[in-house]
């Protein structure tokens, strides 16, 4: 019950943010959006044992922040979907439409492709959201908005992926904000 409330006003937080500038429509597309992903992410919890929804919830609040468009918040409430649970990128297209898909393709990491090392996944993982940000670059906000919730509640991780996140966060995101 206390873990509803909370993200419950979570929700209510990014809605807020969200509607100042969002017609109708686009807020029936963000409550789908969230509607699913509560769905896809029920069972799951994060490191530090909150549930796991409350991570899609901030970085949608981070997109919203910013500005971006419906699109852009239904795809970071669904940016983890793919990648963590049983729903498929064609389902995120039929329900969300193509934009949203395409987003969502374009921050998902590589995890179902066998690489021979952890070094090569990061390098494929990388690569395909470079393309993806060339087609769009609500990938690389999005995927900003992710990597700074997940700086923001790296105390929950062994010191040694703490500072594994940090360093690949200063050598690789750290740069491409900067150039934005």
């Amino acid at each position: 019950e206390k873990e509803n409330k909370r993200i419950a006003k979570q929700y209510k937080e990014l809605l807020r943010i969200s509607y100042r500038t969002l017609t109708d429509d686009d807020k029936t597309l963000i409550r789908q959006a969230f509607e699913t992903a509560v769905d896809a992410h029920k069972e799951q919890r994060r490191k530090s044992g909150e549930p796991y929804i409350l991570h899609p919830v901030a970085v949608a609040s981070v997109v919203a922040e910013m500005g971006l468009d419906d699109v852009s918040i239904a795809a970071a409430l669904l940016h983890d979907a793919v990648e963590d649970t049983g729903i498929e990128l064609i389902e995120i297209g039929s329900e969300f439409g193509s934009d949203v898909a395409a987003l969502v393709d374009g921050v998902t990491k590589l995890d179902r492709v066998r690489f021979a090392t952890k070094q090569a996944q990061q390098a494929a993982t990388l690569r395909k959201m470079l393309v993806a940000m060339a087609q769009d670059l609500r990938v690389l906000l999005i995927k900003l908005a992710d990597r700074l919730h997940n700086m923001r509640t790296l105390g929950a991780l062994q010191p040694t992926k703490q500072e594994q996140i940090a360093r690949e966060t200063l050598d690789v995101y750290a740069p491409l904000a900067h150039r934005l």
